[in-house]
């Protein structure tokens, strides 16, 4: 059974940042597509960036937040990383840590096989 459980939410002022962490257990997860999702209040849960395997490593964003949003992973630590930078307000939402094998479209949701619980970022005005 592979858990993942993000850390690194919280609250910050417009153009602040903050990195969130998903540790990843159970099994070892570096050829995993690794993919962050969010949901904001009301809106359904969307995109942000993934990372695939493939012989070598390729990341993707959603166009909402390329150029201010970065992955990253540790596999020495069985860790995945997103650095937010420039955050907007519009990015407020509960972030989500997914995991799935190889070859899946990465931002599709249902393709995904294990989720973490989330973590709370709010960026205030």
């Amino acid at each position: 059974q592979v858990q993942l459980v993000e850390s690194g939410g919280g609250l910050v002022q417009a153009a602040g940042s903050l990195r969130l962490s998903c540790a990843v257990s159970g099994r070892t997860f570096n050829r995993y597509t690794m993919g962050w999702f969010r949901q904001a209040p009301g809106k359904e849960r969307e995109f942000v960036s993934a990372q695939t395997w493939s012989g070598i490593y390729r990341t993707y964003y959603a166009d909402s937040v390329q150029g201010r949003f970065t992955f990253s992973r540790d596999n020495a630590r069985n860790t995945v990383y997103l650095q937010m930078n420039s955050l907007k307000p519009e990015d407020t939402a509960v972030y989500y840590c997914a995991a799935g094998p190889f070859g899946i479209t990465v931002t599709s949701l249902g393709e995904y096989d294990y989720w973490g619980q989330g973590t709370q970022v709010t960026v205030s005005s």
